[in-house]
C-alpha cells in the first residue's frame, strides 16, 4: 500500500523501519521542523527526517500541517496515514484523505492514559503493566475506535526511556497486522470505553522537583517516569542536583521529610521521606557526568535537600 508517514521522535523509527521491512510505498514523510539542540542550539532533524533522508523518502516540515500541507497530502494520495508521536493534531480535512484512513501507534493500552506521554504517566502512577494501541485517528486527542492492542509489563527496573524502547518495537510489531487488517477487510474497528478513560497533561519541566513529603515509592518511580525528561533535582545549598536512579529503604525514625539519613561513600546517600526512606543511588551535579552518589560523596558533601 502507500503509505504516508507521521512521527517525529525515535519511538516512530521503529514503526517505519517495519513498513519497509513488509514492503509497503512510503510515500512520504511528515515530521516537526527542526529544532535547536544541544548548548550550541544547533538546528538538528528529527529521528523520522533522518531516517526519511537515508532511504531518499520525501520530507515534510509544516509548522502546522492543517494549515500549510493539506494539498502536499493530497498529492500524495495515500492509501493510509500513520502516525506515531507526530506532535500536531489533525484536521477533519486531512483526516478525510487518505482511503482507509490515519492509524496511530499509541503507547498505551486505551481508552487509559490518552495524551501526549502515556508511557511516564503509566510509570508514575505506579502501574505493572501498560502497552500499545492500534487506532483509527478522529478528531479528538486518542479517542478513535481501537483496531489492536499488545500488553507488556512494567519492570521496577524500567524507566521512560527503556520502556519507550520497548513500546516502540512492540508498535512496530502490532503495525503490520494491523495495516494487512485494514487492506483486506478483516480487522473491524472497535468504540473505546468513555467510562474507562483517563486523560494525563503534557510533561512540563518544572514537575520533576522532589518533594521529599511524599511517599518513597511515589518519588521512585517519579525518578523513573521522568528519565531522561525532564529528569528529577533536588536543592542541595545552591547546587541542583539531577537523579538517575533510586531505591525505596524502610525507616521509622521521626526525622522531618528531607532530612539526610545517610551521606558518605560508605553508607551512601539517604534521605527521609514522607513514609521511609529514599536512597539515591545515582546523581548529577551541575555542569557533572552521572555517576554513582557514594563516589560523589567521595569528594563533595550532601548536607540538605529542598
Amino acid at each position: 500500500m502507500k503509505i504516508v508517514f507521521m512521527g517525529t521522535p525515535e519511538y516512530a523509527v521503529p514503526s517505519l523501519d517495519a513498513l519497509a521491512a513488509a514492503g509497503h510505498d512510503i510515500a512520504g514523510v511528515f515530521t516537526q521542523p527542526d529544532r535547536p539542540k544541544g548548548r550550541g542550539n544547533t538546528l538538528a532533524a528529527s529521528p523520522v527526517k533522518e531516517w526519511a533522508l537515508r532511504h531518499d523518502v520525501p520530507v515534510y516540515q509544516p509548522r502546522r500541517i492543517r494549515l500549510e500541507s493539506v494539498e502536499d497530502l493530497k498529492a500524495l494520495a495515500p492509501d493510509v496515514c500513520v502516525t506515531a508521536a507526530f506532535g500536531q493534531i489533525l484536521s477533519q480535512e486531512i483526516l478525510d484523505i487518505p482511503r482507509l484512513g490515519t492509524v496511530n501507534v499509541h503507547a498505551s493500552l486505551l481508552p487509559e492514559f490518552r495524551g501526549s506521554s502515556p508511557i511516564a504517566w503509566a510509570i508514575l502512577e505506579g502501574r505493572d503493566k501498560t502497552g500499545v494501541t492500534t487506532m483509527l485517528t478522529d478528531k479528538g486527542i486518542d479517542t478513535g475506535a481501537i483496531l489492536m492492542q499488545e500488553e507488556c509489563p512494567i519492570l521496577d527496573e524500567d524507566t521512560a526511556g527503556t520502556l519507550t524502547e520497548k513500546l516502540a518495537r512492540l508498535g512496530a510489531g502490532l503495525l503490520i497486522p494491523t495495516i494487512d487488517g485494514l487492506e483486506s477487510g478483516r480487522l473491524i474497528p472497535r468504540p473505546q470505553d468513555e467510562n474507562a478513560m483517563s486523560y494525563y497533561p503534557k510533561l512540563e519541566k518544572n514537575m520533576g522537583e522532589m518533594d521529599f513529603s511524599m511517599p518513597s515509592q511515589r518519588l521512585h518511580d517519579m525518578v523513573r517516569a521522568f528519565d531522561p525528561w525532564p529528569g528529577c533535582t533536588f536543592l542541595s545549598g545552591n547546587d541542583r542536583i539531577k537523579v538517575w536512579k533510586t531505591a525505596v529503604r524502610p525507616w521509622d525514625g521521626d526525622q522531618t521529610p528531607g532530612a539526610v539519613l545517610a551521606a558518605d561513600a560508605e553508607k551512601g546517600l539517604w534521605f527521609k521521606t514522607g513514609d521511609g526512606a529514599l536512597e539515591i543511588l545515582e546523581i548529577q551535579a551541575p555542569g557533572g557526568r552521572r555517576m554513582r552518589a557514594a563516589d560523589y560523596l567521595r569528594g563533595h558533601r550532601i548536607t540538605s535537600a529542598t
